[in-house]
C-alpha cells in the first residue's frame, strides 16, 4: 500500500501540502526525488520491509487474472507508474514487449535497475506522474499500483495519461477499496474522513470503470506482519491491528480502476 502514510489526506484535496517543490530535491547536488512527487515514506524509509510487503500481496494472483482480463499485454509496451524497486517489472516483462518502470525516488531507481539486470526489455527512468518521460502516444498498458492515482488532486498524472498511451490502449489503476474486508475497516480506522463514494465518483467522471478483487495478505511469519502494519500505519493502530489478526493473512479488498483511449 504505497503512498499513503502522509499523502492520503491532502491528495484527496489537492495533495498540495506533502507535494515537492517545483524544483526536484537535491542532496549533495545529485537528484533524489523527481519534481512534484508525492512523498510514500513506507517505500522511502523502509524499502526492505516494502519488500515483504509485496512478496505477501495476492499469493493466488487475482490481480494478474483481473488486469489480464482487462488488456492482455502479450508483446506490448508496458509503463509501471511508480514502480518503487520494480517488484513488478519482471512479471511484466515475461510476456510484454518492452517494459518500462518509472519512479520519482533515485535510490528506488536504482534498485530497479539491479532487480532487471539481464532483462533485455525492461528498462526504469526516473521521473514523476505529472512529467513522465516518455514520448507521446509511446505506451500501450499503464499499471499504477498504490501509487500517486488516489482519486482528486492527480488530474496532472491523468492528463499525463492521455498524452503517453497510445489509441487503443488501456491504463489500471490499483487502490484500495475501504469499503469491505479487513483492511478496508483498518484503513477506516486510521482515515475516517476518507469518502470512497467521493473517490468513485471522481473516476467515474475520469471515464474509469472499477473491478472489485478480494486478494490476501500472507506472510511467513508473525514478525512480517508486524513490520508491515508498522510501515502502513501508526503505532498504535498498527499494534491493535496486530491483535485483530491473529493468523498469518489478511484479507484485503483492492479496486482495479481502468480506462480504455
Amino acid at each position: 500500500m504505497k503512498a499513503y502514510a502522509l499523502s492520503r489526506a491532502d491528495v484527496r484535496s489537492g495533495g498540495a501540502k506533502h507535494k515537492v517543490p517545483a524544483a526536484a530535491v537535491t542532496l549533495g547536488g545529485v537528484m533524489e526525488i523527481a519534481a512534484g512527487a508525492v512523498p510514500s515514506p513506507n517505500i522511502w524509509n523502509t524499502p526492505q520491509i516494502y519488500e515483504i510487503e509485496n512478496r505477501a500481496v495476492d499469493p493466488d494472483g487475482l490481480l494478474a487474472e483481473a488486469m489480464w482480463r482487462i488488456r492482455p499485454w502479450d508483446g506490448a509496451t508496458v509503463l509501471d507508474l511508480g514502480c518503487g524497486t520494480g517488484f513488478h517489472l519482471p512479471f511484466f516483462a515475461e510476456r510484454a514487449g518492452r517494459v518500462v518502470g518509472v519512479e520519482p525516488h533515485s535510490g528506488l531507481v536504482s534498485g530497479a535497475r539491479r532487480r532487471v539486470e539481464g532483462l533485455g526489455n525492461v528498462t526504469v527512468r526516473q521521473g514523476s506522474a505529472q512529467a513522465i518521460p516518455l514520448p507521446d502516444a509511446s505506451v500501450d498498458v499503464v499499471h499504477a499500483r498504490w501509487a500517486y492515482f488516489f482519486g482528486p488532486g492527480c488530474e496532472p498524472g491523468l492528463r499525463e495519461l492521455n498524452r503517453v498511451v497510445r489509441r487503443g490502449g488501456t491504463a489500471m489503476v490499483i487502490d484500495n477499496d475501504a469499503t469491505r474486508s479487513t483492511f478496508g475497516g483498518w484503513f477506516r480506522q486510521w482515515l475516517p474522513a476518507y469518502d470512497p463514494e467521493a473517490v468513485e465518483r471522481f473516476w467515474a467522471r475520469q471515464g474509469f470503470t472499477r473491478e472489485p478483487v478480494l486478494i490476501r495478505w500472507s506472510f511467513g511469519s508473525r514478525a512480517d506482519l508486524a513490520a508491515v502494519l508498522g510501515i502502513e500505519f501508526p503505532a498504535e493502530l498498527a499494534a491493535r491491528f496486530l491483535e485483530e489478526a491473529p493468523g498469518l493473512e489478511v484479507d484485503y479488498a483492492v479496486n482495479v480502476w481502468h480506462r480504455g483511449y
